[in-house]
């Protein structure tokens, strides 16, 4: 059974501890599944517009530079050689797609083996919901510390609580990202080291996994 506190963000008392589902949070950790899903969503940012000219490409280097023999120096026959200074570059990079693609089965298999790694490790803490009248970072600072989490945090909040106010409260804290449940992925989830789940997010997650 996989258990976790759950806070109310209007009341400081003591945490109630509730039951997660056993097929999200109770999953076999899979390492191999997680470093393949890190390594697409890590390659699929790329952009992979980095582009060299070869020796065909560089202007000029029509003519030969001098005659092939008699001057006692090495052969050349153009000026635009590798070799040369302001030549072309060899096996240089030339614009491709980095992209790596996974089975939507195996996505989903691979949040439910992050997210069941923080659970096994107790990291993650549930709270009804998350609202700021105002942006305001000092607010969002001592929540997570009534929460008990570390300096490394990812918040994920429902798409209804997910506003500018909730938003911009989190950002300038180092090592926090707030994101919507539709943005969660694998990647964040392994990179903070606590999790915060709004009862929204918790259940949009069981539509989503």
């Amino acid at each position: 059974m996989v258990e976790a506190k759950e806070y109310t963000l209007d009341t400081a008392g003591e945490p109630a501890v509730v039951e997660l589902n056993e097929q999200i949070f109770g999953a076999r950790v899979n390492p191999d599944l997680l470093y393949r899903t890190v390594r697409m969503q890590l390659m699929n940012r790329r952009q992979g517009t980095s582009s060299t000219k070869t020796r065909g490409e560089v202007r000029g280097g029509g003519r030969k530079p001098w005659r092939q023999k008699g001057t006692g120096r090495a052969r050349a026959g153009s000026r635009r050689s590798p070799l040369w200074v302001g030549g072309g570059t060899v096996f240089g990079p030339k614009p491709r797609s980095y992209n790596v693609k996974l089975t939507k089965k195996m996505r989903k298999r691979a949040l439910s083996s992050a997210l069941s790694d923080r659970a096994r490790d107790g990291q993650i803490v549930l709270i009804d919901r998350i609202r700021f009248d105002v942006p305001k970072t000092k607010e969002a600072i001592s929540l997570l510390g009534r929460l008990g989490m570390g300096a490394t945090t990812l918040v994920v909040v429902g798409s209804g609580e997910y506003n500018r106010e909730v938003r911009k409260s989190f950002s300038n804290l180092h090592g926090v990202k707030c994101l919507a449940c539709a943005g969660i992925n694998v990647y964040d989830v392994l990179r903070h080291e606590g999790l915060v789940l709004t009862r929204m997010a918790l259940d949009e997650l069981k539509e989503r996994c």
